[in-house]
């Protein structure tokens, strides 16, 4: 684990991007300087959209395009609609939004600067490998937003402060929500996994804040339950501060987060898969870890009683 918590904006061309005036999310590049040739569709979608001004329609359909990244330089306005769930003219606003004279121009703009020669012979793979090499992009994507670690080393620090630590996660997200309780209960004293939604929700949240809680981890996924915005929105009001995972700095959870790390999800198989955001949740545990003064000191008190008991049978 890294002790050294000296990390200054800007490394590796990566930086942070205000998505509106209530949540602060980090995405790639540099306004008007495209992202590397070797970056994915969906990473070049994303740094064309941020530090801009968005509707939540708007938003809607910058993250329906984020989402079909390989599709979008080809849709009409009106199929774009259709995959958004917005009006035709609501497509048209939007791409006057990003700074173009109409659709036509966006989607011209997004045809001139897909890469040349695609990266891998996609046609020679079956669904099961492409659905694989789709996760393989969304890592490499989410590698590119971790060259500037500022924003996860602050959610750490924010995370190991907060004593207790609330974990949010329902439907979907439970998964991700209980992986990283498990593990951040080793060195962290009090971390309350909330994976029940309702008003029973309200209620773990108001005890969690008795009892001293300044912060709330929340992992989301699509699709994204209400329960989980409602249940945001109560915490902020609450005064916790709301560090969020997600699939997409558009999602709908965007607007009652504090601090927002993207991390996409593949949608090429049934249902979705998560090895982005499960991964960012485990560089999330070792920024809370090098905030932790004695965390190291936990671990190996956990190996020794472990070893003690038998608990792995290595």
């Amino acid at each position: 684990m890294s002790t050294d918590h000296g990390v200054s904006g800007g490394v590796g061309g990566a930086r942070v991007t205000q998505v509106d005036e209530d949540v602060t999310a980090v995405s790639p590049g540099v306004p008007g300087v495209p992202p590397a040739s070797g970056a994915s569709t969906a990473a070049r979608l994303q740094a064309l959209f941020e530090g801009h001004r968005l509707t939540p329609t708007q938003r809607r359909i910058a993250h329906c395009m984020v989402r079909r990244a390989a599709d979008a330089p080809f849709l009409s306005s009106v199929e774009l609609a259709e995959l958004a769930g917005v009006s035709q003219p609501s497509v048209t606003r939007f791409a006057v939004a990003l700074g173009f004279d109409g659709y036509p121009a966006l989607r011209k703009h997004l045809r001139d600067v897909a890469p040349a020669e695609p990266e891998a012979d996609e046609g020679s793979y079956n669904e099961y490998q492409q659905a694989v090499q789709s996760e393989i992009d969304n890592l490499r994507h989410l590698a590119a937003l971790l060259a500037d670690p500022a924003p996860v080393v602050r959610a750490g620090r924010l995370l190991a402060e907060s004593r207790p630590l609330p974990v949010l996660g329902l439907r979907a997200a439970s998964a991700q929500a209980r992986g990283f309780s498990y593990f951040a209960r080793k060195v962290h004293p009090d971390v309350r996994l909330l994976d029940e939604g309702g008003t029973m929700l309200d209620d773990r949240v108001d005890a969690a804040k008795r009892a001293g809680a300044t912060a709330l981890l929340c992992f989301a996924l699509p699709r994204h339950p209400r329960e989980v915005v409602e249940g945001l929105e109560y915490a902020r009001d609450a005064g916790l501060t709301v560090v969020t995972v997600a699939d997409s700095a558009f999602a709908p959870v965007a607007r009652h987060s504090d601090l927002l790390l993207p991390a996409a999800v593949g949608t090429g198989l049934a249902f979705d898969t998560a090895c982005a955001p499960m991964l960012l949740g485990r560089v999330l545990l070792e920024a809370m870890c090098d905030a932790l003064p004695d965390a190291q000191a936990r671990l190996e008190e956990f190996d020794a009683k472990a070893a003690e008991r038998g608990l792995f049978v290595e």
